[in-house]
C-alpha cells in the first residue's frame, strides 16, 4: 500500500543531489572570490576569460554555448570586461549579425596573473587529479542528461 500525500515526507536536505551540487558551487564561489578580486574579476568573468585564453577571437554565441550562458547573461559580462580593458567587441566582417570577442593586450597579460588560481583550488580540495576528473565526469554526465531531458 503506498503512502498518502499527508504521510509522504522529504528526505533530509543533505540527501538531495541538487543541494549537494548547489552548495558545493556556492562554496567554490566563496573560495574563488578573494583570489579573483585580487586580479579584478568575478567568477563568471574569470570563466569567460579562461575560455578566451584557451581560444581567443570567438563569437558570442560560441562563448555562450561553452559557458552554458544565454546572451542576456553573457552580454553584460562582456561589457564589464570590455570596460575594464580586458576584451574588445567587434562585429564579424564576414557576418554582421555576429559579434566577435577578442582579448586585448591587457586581457592577455591578465592570464599570467591568474595562473595560480587553479593550483589554489587543487590544494584546497586535497584530491588527486584522478579523483577530480572522476567527479567532473560524473557531474558533466548529470548535466548532459538533464539538458537532454529538458530538450526532449
Amino acid at each position: 500500500m503506498s503512502a498518502t500525500l499527508e504521510e509522504k515526507d522529504f528526505a533530509p536536505l543533505n540527501e538531495f543531489l541538487c543541494f549537494t551540487i548547489y552548495s558545493t558551487g556556492l562554496a567554490l564561489n566563496q573560495f574563488y572570490r578573494p583570489l579573483l578580486e585580487a586580479i579584478g574579476l568575478t567568477y563568471p568573468q574569470y570563466l569567460l576569460m579562461v575560455a578566451l585564453w584557451a581560444k581567443d577571437d570567438q563569437i558570442v554565441k560560441d562563448l555562450g554555448s561553452e559557458l552554458f550562458l544565454d546572451s542576456s547573461t553573457l552580454t553584460p559580462l562582456i561589457k564589464r570586461l570590455e570596460a575594464a580593458g580586458f576584451v574588445s567587441r567587434k562585429r564579424d566582417p564576414l557576418d554582421e549579425r555576429q559579434v566577435r570577442i577578442r582579448l586585448t593586450e591587457e586581457g592577455k597579460a591578465l592570464k599570467a596573473r591568474s595562473l595560480h588560481v587553479p593550483d589554489c583550488i587543487e590544494e584546497a580540495v586535497g584530491m588527486s587529479e584522478e579523483q577530480v576528473r572522476q567527479i567532473q565526469a560524473a557531474v558533466a554526465d548529470i548535466r548532459g542528461r538533464l539538458h537532454k531531458f529538458r530538450n526532449v
